[in-house]
């Protein structure tokens, strides 16, 4: 067994206009998923990006918005995640903060496929 801290917010990271984010990397699989924390201040923003991999971005602390290519933001909260494919432009923000983990690799498929609007 290994006890760890996971939020550190040991990077600033600024890439893509992003502003008020910092990531800490936790994890490596042996094949090409990556696991990292982020947090986001508020008022920040994680900014507009095409996904390199799949990925899973799911908030664990706080509440804030997600958007696809479209620029619709949709409100996300702790409990729930959103799912990007290959090469999906999309960006993210928060007002309040949040705290979110971001599994990227893939392909990443979701037990419960149902998509859902977060109330």
């Amino acid at each position: 067994m290994e006890i760890f801290q996971f939020d550190r917010g040991e990077r600033v990271v600024e890439f893509y206009g992003s502003r008020g984010l910092r990531a800490t990397r936790v994890a490596a699989g042996t094949g090409q998923v990556g696991l990292t924390c982020l947090a986001v201040a508020p008022g920040g923003v994680i900014g507009t990006h095409r996904a390199g991999d799949a990925q899973l971005f799911l908030v664990i602390a706080g509440q804030g918005w997600a958007a696809g290519p479209d620029g619709e933001r949709v409100p996300i909260s702790a409990g729930w995640g959103v799912r990007w494919d290959v090469g999906e432009i999309h960006t993210s923000g928060t007002e309040a903060g949040l705290v979110a983990l971001s599994v990227e690799g893939g392909p990443l498929d979701l037990f419960e496929p149902e998509s859902r609007e977060p109330s």
